[in-house]
């Protein structure tokens, strides 16, 4: 009896102990300009859509705890994807007696022509699409729910579930629509991950829904699906569509791309058999879908980025940097092309305050040259861009987060380089992150062909998160990492004589 309660004793200690390390601040993990909720878990964003001047971004969330669970949708606002309001959940967890029903992921579009019915007054209303589950049956369907408000709160359709199919199990999901205009129809991808398919569903109305056909995604199960059309080379004429879709492998999370055609119910793919196109070469980018009517016509994609083992408070879980996208045609055929959105990209020096570096021409042979000050680039939250000409260079890069030990010896650091030999860019964590990462993801590369040998890099680091983007955004891997508090450290090195023939540095701290 007594060991039973030495024993439960132990057991009480144990958890409260775990329970006040989680509730440590962490605020040197804190992203300074990328989202993430005031408080709690987030993950996939949902409902993106551009309305009344403002960018709406729904996403995953558990508005009691820090940790998954209790899915419902969150919801912020923004008029430059730069800055947040942070509003009340939009749609929160469902439950009807004894049925519990999460709120998973899903999209929105604006019915400007009423073709639901739920629109009133004689203007169009938001309409969200997205998957109900219901754990304890362990069953997935299609729900609706529609706002009035400009999306602020939402009604559930009497009708619910929209889509339920007998003999689906809970891989049945993410559901994204679009208005196509050929057909006149509202289109749904939505995930049969137990057929390892991606489905293709059309209605004239968004509450009766019919199958359309459906695009077998090589047997491996895929999730948060979106299919976009693209101007190829900013061609109008020349439209190719991109079919986004997301899995995992013993890396972790990963997207992955087919370009091709869709004629209002089939997609064929472009892509050669057996080739894929990854969306991103890192550990952390998953569940991304776009705003399709952002201003301008532009396509923007948001992601999660899948946090690490450490844990965050009072927030778990953050977007990556909004990114434009285009298809261009490359020598190896016409790819994704992914930038950091122009909303924020061509306003830089106003969100860094005018902490601004800039230089040219800077010889770096066989040597470690400084970039971090005392008062600036020594906070974890930089946005680099370089133009780098390799010259003879057998290696070229920045260390970020570098951490010195008494003496000034670098003990910790996180290396963004290239190898001009194996003609690939590397991210190598091994120093600082063995305690995060699995060991398999401490070095990540890409393949990366310099041209005219020259290399550019655009280099996003925010406290816990790093995106590097290539060539003007030919290619994309990001990441997330947790540096220790006074790991602030950066700079540039080259093995042999390389030349950044242009660099400019923002400094993006304290812009919340």
């Amino acid at each position: 009896m007594l060991k039973a309660k030495l024993v439960a004793l132990v057991c009480i200690i144990t958890c409260l102990h775990l329970s006040a390390q989680d509730s440590i601040p962490t605020p040197q993990w804190r992203p300074q300009y990328h989202f993430s909720p005031p408080k709690n878990w987030t993950n996939d964003p949902n409902g993106l859509i551009f309305l009344n001047g403002e960018y709406n971004l729904y996403y995953q969330h558990n508005p009691f705890e820090n940790k998954w669970g209790h899915m419902s949708w969150g919801h912020a606002i923004s008029k430059n994807l730069f800055h947040w309001k942070n509003l009340p959940v939009a749609i929160p967890e469902m439950i009807k007696g004894d049925t519990v029903i999460s709120i998973f992921s899903g999209s929105a579009v604006w019915d400007k022509n009423n073709t639901s019915g739920f629109c009133k007054g004689g203007k169009g209303c938001l309409v969200a699409i997205f998957t109900g589950d219901q754990p304890n049956q362990k069953k997935e369907a299609q729900y609706i729910a529609y706002s009035n408000d400009g999306g602020i709160s939402f009604t559930e359709y009497k009708g619910n579930p929209a889509i339920d199919e007998p003999g689906n199990n809970d891989n049945f999901r993410d559901p994204n629509v679009f208005w196509y205009a050929p057909t006149k129809q509202w289109i749904m991808t939505v995930s049969a991950l137990f057929e390892s398919k991606i489905r293709f569903y059309g209605s004239k109305n968004l509450r009766e829904w019919h199958l359309l056909g459906s695009f077998n995604a090589n047997s491996v199960a895929r999730e948060c699906p979106s299919m976009v059309p693209l101007a190829v080379d900013g061609n109008p004429k020349h439209i190719k569509w991109v079919l986004m879709v997301c899995a995992g492998n013993a890396r972790g999370p990963y997207m992955q791309y087919y370009v091709g055609d869709f004629n209002g119910t089939t997609f064929k793919s472009d892509n050669p058999e057996g080739d894929t196109y990854l969306i991103d070469y890192g550990d952390s980018f998953y569940a991304a879908i776009p705003w399709r009517n952002a201003p301008g016509n532009k396509t923007v994609l948001i992601g999660w980025l899948v946090p690490g083992k450490a844990e965050t408070y009072p927030w778990k879980g953050q977007m990556s940097i909004p990114r434009d996208l285009s298809l261009r045609t490359t020598p190896d055929g016409i790819r994704l092309f992914q930038n950091p959105s122009a909303s924020i990209s061509n306003s830089l020096a106003k969100y860094s305050h005018g902490r601004v570096f800039s230089a040219n021409n800077i010889s770096i042979n066989n040597k470690v040259v400084q970039l971090s000050k005392k008062n600036e680039f020594n906070n974890n939250t930089n946005w680099i861009d370089a133009e780098i000409t390799l010259n003879k260079a057998s290696k070229f890069g920045f260390n970020i987060a570098e951490k010195r030990d008494a003496n000034g010896i670098v003990i910790k650091k996180i290396i963004v380089g290239y190898n001009v030999a194996k003609q690939e860019l590397y991210v190598d964590c091994s120093s600082s992150e063995k305690d995060y990462k699995n060991a398999v993801n401490l070095v990540q590369t890409m393949p990366l062909k310099a041209y005219h040998n020259k290399i550019n890099l655009q280099i996003l680091q925010d406290k816990s998160s790093l995106e590097v983007f290539v060539n003007h955004g030919e290619k994309v891997s990001t990441t997330v990492i947790y540096p220790d508090a006074d790991a602030t450290g950066l700079s540039v090195f080259g093995e042999g004589n390389a030349v950044i023939s242009s660099l400019k540095m923002w400094d993006m701290n304290n812009n919340d």
